[in-house]
C-alpha cells in the first residue's frame, strides 16, 4: 500500500469573487452584471505515488505549483480535482514561523506546537531536552518567542517536527535554515529520520540537497507534471540546464539532450578552470628559481604528464 498517492489532483485559487472585493461591491457588480471571476491553476493533473521510506524532491521554478501541491499532501488544502490520499501522522514544515505565539515563552511554545502536532505532554516532557539542545536554544528557553532571530525560530520548528515521530515529513525549504553548521545538522538528521522508514517530501531549490536526499523526482512547471521518476540524478542534470536554457523537455529525448548538454558544459567549465590553474602555475614557474616555482613546474606536469615523473618523486609530492 502506498503510503501517499496523488491521482489527477489539480487545486484552483479563484480572485475576484466577494471574498476578495466585499460584499457591497459584489452586490453591485451583480446587479450590472459586471461581477467576474478569475480561475487560477496552480496544479493541474499531478499523479504520483510514494511507498514507505521513499524521498521524493519536488522540483521546479518559482510559481510551479510546488508549495500549492505540499499543503494537499499535508491536508490543508482540498484538491479541486482529483485525489489526494495519505497514511501516518504527517509533519509538515511549510512555514516555519506559523503556529506559534510571539508573546510565548520558547518554553510554551515548544509545547504548544507538539500539541498541534498531536503529541501528548508525557511525550514532550520526555522530547523537550532533546528538541532545545537539537536547535542550540539552551540559553533561551524562558525568552519570549518574538525576541529570537529568524534563524532561532526556524530551528526551533525544525527541531521540533524532525524529533518527534511522523509516519510522513514534508519540507518546503527549510533545511536552509540556520548557519552553516546548522544546515549540515539539519541534513544528517533527515537522514537519520529517513532510515527508519519514513516517507518524505522536500522542496528545495538546491539540487544538490536532492540529489543527495531523494530517491524519486516530481518535475512541476507552471502546475504541470513534466515528470514523475526515480531516475533522479538524469533528471536533475536536465533540470539543471533548464534552468539555463529555458527549454522545456516534451519528451524523454529532451531530458537525454539536455542532460548531455549539462555534462558537456560542465565538462567545459572544468577544462578552462584547469586551463586557468596551469597558467597561474607557469607564471609562477616563470617567476624563479624558488621552491615554489619548482612545486609549480611539478604540479604542472604531475596534471598533464604524470608518466614523466619518477613513480617515487611522484609518491612523496602527493
Amino acid at each position: 500500500m502506498s503510503i501517499i498517492q496523488a491521482k489527477g489532483v489539480s487545486i484552483r485559487y479563484i480572485t475576484g469573487d466577494f471574498k476578495d472585493i466585499g460584499l457591497k461591491e459584489y452586490v453591485i457588480k451583480k446587479i450590472t452584471r459586471k461581477y467576474k471571476v478569475k480561475e487560477f491553476w496552480a496544479d493541474k493533473d499531478i499523479t504520483f505515488s510514494l511507498e514507505k521510506g521513499d524521498m521524493l524532491g519536488i522540483i521546479g521554478s518559482n510559481g510551479a505549483g510546488k508549495s500549492t501541491l505540499l499543503k494537499a499532501v499535508s491536508g490543508i488544502m482540498i484538491p479541486t480535482k482529483g485525489h489526494m490520499e495519505t497514511h501516518g501522522t504527517i509533519a509538515a514544515l511549510l512555514e516555519l514561523t506559523s503556529g506559534f505565539d510571539k508573546d510565548m515563552t520558547v518554553r510554551e511554545n515548544t509545547y504548544l506546537r507538539g500539541a498541534m502536532l498531536g503529541y501528548t505532554r508525557e511525550f514532550m516532557d520526555e522530547k523537550y531536552g532533546e528538541i532545545i539542545a537539537f536547535a542550540e536554544l539552551e540559553e533561551f528557553q524562558d525568552r519570549a518567542y518574538k525576541q529570537l532571530s529568524s534563524g532561532m525560530k526556524s530551528r526551533l520548528a525544525f527541531s521540533i517536527a524532525c524529533l518527534v515521530k511522523p509516519d510522513i515529513i514534508i519540507l518546503d525549504e527549510v533545511l536552509s535554515v540556520g548557519d552553516g553548521a546548522f544546515r549540515k545538522k539539519s541534513g544528517n538528521k533527515m537522514k537519520e529520520i529517513l532510515a527508519t522508514g519514513v516517507t518524505g517530501i522536500i522542496v528545495s531549490h538546491s539540487i544538490s540537497q536532492v540529489r543527495e536526499m531523494c530517491n524519486k523526482i516530481l518535475w512541476l512547471d507552471h502546475g504541470n507534471q513534466i515528470a514523475f521518476t526515480d531516475e533522479v540524478q538524469l533528471y536533475c542534470d536536465a533540470y539543471e540546464e533548464f534552468l539555463l536554457t529555458k527549454k522545456l523537455p516534451k519528451s524523454k529525448d529532451d531530458i537525454f539532450v539536455l542532460a548531455q548538454a549539462h555534462d558537456e558544459r560542465l565538462e567545459q567549465e572544468r577544462l578552462e578552470k584547469q586551463k586557468k590553474e596551469q597558467q597561474r602555475l607557469e607564471k609562477v614557474l616563470e617567476a624563479g628559481t624558488s621552491d615554489a616555482a619548482i612545486d609549480a613546474a611539478l604540479n604542472v606536469i604531475r596534471k598533464n604528464r604524470p608518466e614523466l615523473l619518477n613513480p617515487e618523486i611522484f609518491s612523496e609530492q602527493k
